[in-house]
């Protein structure tokens, strides 16, 4: 059994479906074989998730990570960006920095998607980031020395 400590990086921007992703996230760990300690902490938005992460990545407290939101399409290109942009700078602190990170930002076209995406009686996106997170750091255990 590992011991992880784990950050959890909420954008609470549609919080009553952040809040689902993380409560799936939260279960998916509890429920896992690994000791995990858990924090949270909450950025304005789905863009700013990736600079939190490099931030509390620079402080060595924690072992993985996991990356919860939800954007929406609007009316002008901007869903476009923040969601290019967050998924760009996850990718790029999963590659170069070879951070453990769970993808839990759900980008959708309407709140029913959404709703779809992070109950935890349906999709269960929280949960699927945490067992993401758990995978990575097996392998980076596995491959990084």
């Amino acid at each position: 059994m590992a011991r992880h400590r784990i950050l959890i990086v909420n954008s609470p921007y549609y919080a009553h479906i952040s809040d689902e992703l993380e409560q799936g996230a939260r279960e998916a760990l509890d429920a896992s074989d690994d000791e995990c300690e858990v924090e949270t902490i909450m950025v304005p938005g789905a863009f700013e998730v990736p600079g939190a992460i490099a931030m509390a990545a620079d402080s060595a407290k924690y072992d993985g990570y996991i990356a919860l939101g939800c954007v929406i399409r609007g009316e002008t290109t901007h869903y476009d960006y923040v969601c290019g942009e967050s998924a760009r700078g996850l990718m790029f602190l999963s590659t170069d920095r070879r951070l453990a990170i769970g993808y839990g930002i759900v980008t959708v076209e309407n709140e029913a998607q959404a709703l779809a995406r992070a109950e935890r009686t349906q999709k269960n996106k929280g949960k699927d980031a945490a067992i993401a997170c758990l995978e990575m750091l097996k392998l980076r255990k596995k491959f990084v020395r």
